[in-house]
């Protein structure tokens, strides 16, 4: 797992436009807000996701940029910005490379059986590509806003 000081890794990803995104082209120009998802659709990620979308405007004045990634593909991606009108840009990791990367990727017991999937987690990268935060297994309820008011800390 990831940690404050540790270099965020890097990777290029697809939005739900089947845009390319390389997390690099923002070094020196904004933060990133990483937030990780388990799956579209669901009642807390489309919490989580459109309360990303409500408060983005506030971390746009900090000089963040903020994605969302699940292994959902573009195309799912893309019918939930839109059924939801979720405004923060969506990526595609449908391989889990970047999951693994970022540690999110983790076993979870489900009715006594182990299985594999994403650890709803959010990561603050600052403009030097230094992670300077990293939350495993938030609630979706409220993270955006708490997302931000650590961002105030570490950005006033």
């Amino acid at each position: 797992m990831l940690k404050a000081g540790d270099a965020a890794p890097t990777f290029v990803l697809p939005d739900a436009d089947m845009d390319t995104v390389d997390i690099a082209d923002y070094r020196g120009r904004n933060h990133l807000i990483l937030f990780f998802y388990p799956r579209d659709g669901t009642p807390s990620c489309t919490l989580e996701a459109t309360d990303f979308s409500d408060h983005e405007d506030a971390f746009t004045r900090r000089d963040c940029a903020v994605f969302g990634i699940s292994r959902d593909d573009c195309l799912s991606h893309a019918a939930f910005r839109d059924k939801h009108g979720i405004s923060v840009r969506l990526l595609s990791d449908s391989d889990g490379r970047v999951c693994k990367q970022y540690g999110v990727w983790q076993p979870k017991e489900v009715d006594g059986v182990k299985k594999y999937g994403i650890v709803r987690s959010t990561f603050i990268i600052d403009k030097q590509g230094v992670l300077r935060f990293a939350f495993y297994g938030s609630n979706a309820k409220g993270h955006a806003l708490e997302i931000l008011r650590v961002v105030k800390e570490l950005n006033p």
